[in-house]
């Protein structure tokens, strides 16, 4: 997350994270609204691909995502608190697959996100970070 400026950028704040799994939130300001002054969709859809690179990567390895899909199912508005939880449902030693749900304040599913990726063999280390910059 330190390194992470897009995730600081949209407000998240990591809840948990474990071997597979992660917790975020974040609060819908004014600014991630779209014309018709809904949230963007985009915003479910970063929350949640936050969430599974926070989960996929808390094994220790680079984990690189390959394939990603999203449902949006209700309207997020302005002052809305949402929150991504994932649920690893399919892992082998290079891949993995997440559900992610993101909810709202009220606990109401927003969105459905599905997430594939590719673990590498690289481990995490703090000359990864610097070389990937």
């Amino acid at each position: 997350m330190n390194s992470d400026l897009f995730s600081q950028w949209l407000g998240i704040k990591i809840i948990e994270i474990k071997l597979g799994k992660c917790i975020v939130k974040t609060t819908v300001n004014k600014e991630m609204l779209n014309g018709f002054g809904i949230a963007h969709g985009g915003i479910t859809y970063s929350l949640a691909d936050s969430c599974l690179a926070f989960a996929a990567n808390s094994y220790g390895y680079l984990a690189l995502s390959i394939d990603t899909k999203i449902k949006h199912l209700k309207k997020v508005k302005d002052g809305h608190v949402l929150k991504a939880s994932s649920k690893l449902t399919y892992k082998t030693e290079s891949n993995q697959e997440y559900q992610i749900l993101v909810t709202n304040q009220l606990e109401e599913v927003v969105a459905e996100f599905y997430g594939k990726v590719h673990l590498s063999k690289k481990k995490w280390t703090s000359d990864l970070l610097k070389n990937n910059n």
